[in-house]
């Protein structure tokens, strides 16, 4: 045995044919099952596609870098669910493209930050961060409340979501730019946008011009608000 495996270590050649062939035949068996299920992800009661206020509002989070400071994944260790909640699920970022999770912390993590803190909280915090907290890092963000938000693409931004997977209708795609007007003006009828996007929360915009503070706002202010975990055991989550 030792002469033949002696001939493999001498043979560069050898060697590399047979570590490939190795390599190849271990890729195979872990790879092809996967091809056999519907999705290594399970699905879980409550989870849901960004609103389009939310997608606009997730676009600007990851355009200003947000996710630099910012994690979103709470590991399952004690002081992690103790400080920030429940620990996260994979459902919870399926329809993330790409996830936000992260391994650095300069700030919080913001896993579970919506409805933690009220809209006016937010909207303060993110114009000066050390109004509210003095020994914050954050840059000011005050020029997000003097943008007018960009949202007449927001249905092709959606559009291009659902091609990798994310489950918006075409209902959903056709009233996008109702949707966003009705969520970034809080004096608006909200019934139809909560009934295609549950636990939507409106902006506390002027309800003229929406902003992209609006939109990053509605952002955070869903964050993991869409699964009970209060009332809800870890295996009626998935059923």
């Amino acid at each position: 045995m030792f002469i033949r495996h002696e001939i493999i270590e001498k043979n560069a050649l050898l060697l590399l044919v047979l570590t490939l062939l190795t390599v190849s035949i271990g890729g195979l068996v872990e790879i092809v099952p996967l091809f056999t299920i519907e999705t290594t992800v399970e699905h879980v009661q409550g989870v849901r596609p960004y609103t389009p206020l939310e997608l606009r509002g997730r676009d600007i989070y990851v355009r200003e870098g947000c996710y630099v400071c910012h994690s979103q994944m709470i590991r399952a260790l004690r002081d992690e669910v103790e400080r920030y909640g429940h620990y996260s699920l994979a459902a919870e970022s399926m329809y993330d493209h790409p996830f936000q999770w992260g391994s650095k912390r300069i700030g919080p993590d913001l896993a579970r930050v919506g409805g933690k803190y009220s809209n006016d909280w937010h909207y303060a915090h993110l114009k000066a961060p050390r109004s509210l907290v003095p020994e914050s890092l954050m840059p000011n963000y005050a020029f997000l409340a003097d943008t007018p938000l960009d949202g007449r693409d927001v249905a092709d931004r959606m559009a291009a979501n659902r091609g990798v997977g994310v489950p918006y209708t075409d209902d959903q795609l056709a009233a996008a730019q109702a949707d966003l007007a009705t969520q970034s003006d809080p004096a608006a009828d909200q019934t139809d946008l909560l009934k295609r996007y549950p636990k939507a929360v409106a902006a506390s915009g002027d309800g003229r011009t929406p902003t992209e503070l609006d939109a990053l706002v509605a952002y955070l202010q869903m964050l993991g608000t869409l699964v009970n975990f209060a009332d809800t055991s870890e295996e009626q989550l998935r059923q």
